[in-house]
């Protein structure tokens, strides 16, 4: 289960390791479809790196801060510092291999 991020916990839940953050909102269909998609990508990759969902109606400010101007988007975290942003709906084999090549990258 992904983490819930809100800026009283985004610098502890993100300063160490991969992070993949979820910038979404209750209403926001794209959103919804990516769920399943997200759950199913921490069920892989869960033991290497951390999920966690933003609401960006109640973190507005966090949302402008990371860019964030359409949803879903997902902001990847390394050891604390935003480094990607994806925006978008994205199959789930896309974003395997797109975590796949950070996972590499990080080695």
């Amino acid at each position: 289960m992904a983490t819930t991020i809100t800026k009283d916990n985004l610098d502890e839940e993100t300063k160490a390791g991969l992070v993949l953050v979820d910038f979404w909102a209750p209403w926001c269909g794209p959103c919804k479809m990516m769920d399943p998609v997200l759950e199913q990508l921490e069920g892989e990759y869960g033991d290497r790196i951390k999920f966690g969902k933003l609401n960006v109606d109640h973190n507005q400010d966090l949302a402008m801060n990371y860019k964030v101007m359409s949803i879903p988007s997902l902001v990847l975290f390394r050891d604390g510092k935003a480094v990607e942003k994806v925006t978008g709906l994205y199959p789930k084999d896309k974003l395997a291999a797109y975590l796949d090549k950070k996972l590499a990258a990080q080695a």
